[in-house]
C-alpha cells in the first residue's frame, strides 16, 4: 500500500494536486491546518478536490483551522478522523487534531489531560491491528519533530506518553514547520514531513509481498515533481 501524507496546507495545495495527477496512491492522509484561520468553506473545497482522486482521504484539523472545521470535514467526501479510528485492510488508523496549548491562543488547542484521554480511547480501538498508524497534528514532545528555532521542544507530552505506552507502527504529525524530520520513540517511527505550503510531504510504502511486513517512509519534495508554482486558494 502506498500512502501519501501531508499537513500544514494553510490553504495551498496546487503542488499536492499536481503530484496526485502524476503519481497514483492508495491512501491520502491530511494532518491538519487545512486552512490558515479559514474560511471554513475553503477546507471543504480543498478536501473535495483531493477526493476526486481514486484513493480514500482521511483528515484531521489543525490548530490554525477555525471553529466549525469538524462539520466542514464531515460535509466533504473525506473521512474525519479526529478522535476516531478506521481500518483499511490490516491497517488500523486513528487520529486527533489540533494541538497542545501554544502561546498564540489559536482556535483549536487542547489541554494535555484531554489529549491523553482522547488518544487513549482512539488507540484502544486499533491496538490489535497488525499495522497501527496514529495521525496527529501536534508532534510528540522531545523528538526531532517538535523543535522550534529557539531549540526548545514544544510537542505534546501526553502524545509522547501514548506512543510509549502503545508503540504504534507510525505517528504522522506536523504543526512545527521547521522540524521536518523522521525520528523514533521506541519502535514507533515519528514523521513530521514539514509544511505542504512549502511543498513537502511524506510517502509511506507498506509491503506485504514477503512473509515479513516492511514499512518504508520518506519525506519528499513535491516541488521537484511539479511545474506549477504553489499558490493559495482564494
Amino acid at each position: 500500500m502506498k500512502i501519501l501524507s501531508v499537513g500544514d496546507l494553510h490553504g495551498q495545495c496546487v503542488q499536492f494536486l499536481d503530484y496526485l495527477k502524476k503519481n497514483p496512491v492508495d491512501l491520502i492522509i491530511i494532518t491538519g491546518d487545512i486552512t490558515h484561520f479559514g474560511p471554513l468553506e475553503l477546507a471543504e473545497d480543498i478536501l473535495n478536490e483531493v477526493c476526486l482522486f481514486d484513493a480514500p482521504v482521511l483528515a484531521i484539523p489543525g490548530n490554525c483551522d477555525p471553529e466549525g472545521i469538524h462539520g466542514k470535514i464531515e460535509n466533504s467526501r473525506a473521512i474525519n478522523l479526529h478522535g476516531k479510528s478506521t481500518k483499511i485492510k490490516n491497517i488500523g488508523i486513528c487520529g486527533f487534531g489540533g494541538s497542545n496549548p501554544t502561546p498564540f491562543n489559536t482556535p483549536l488547542e487542547f489541554e494535555e489531560i484531554e489529549i491523553y484521554h482522547e488518544l487513549s480511547k482512539a488507540m484502544e480501538q486499533i491496538k490489535d491491528d497488525e499495522v497501527q498508524i496514529l495521525i496527529t497534528h501536534m508532534p510528540p514532545f522531545g523528538t526531532k519533530a517538535d523543535i522550534v528555532p529557539s531549540g526548545d521542544h514544544v510537542g505534546s507530552k501526553s502524545l509522547r506518553e501514548i506512543i510509549e505506552k502503545y508503540q504504534p507502527s507510525l505517528n504522522i504529525c506536523g504543526h512545527i514547520h521547521e522540524s521536518r524530520a523522521i525520528d523514533k520513540i521506541g519502535d514507533t517511527v515519528v514523521i513530521n514531513p514539514g509544511e505542504l505550503s512549502e511543498g513537502f510531504a511524506c510517502l509511506i510504502n507498506i509491503d506485504e509481498s514477503d512473509d515479513d511486513l516492511k514499512i518504508d517512509s520518506k519525506i519528499i519534495d513535491l516541488k521537484s515533481s511539479s511545474k506549477n508554482s504553489s499558490k493559495r486558494y482564494k
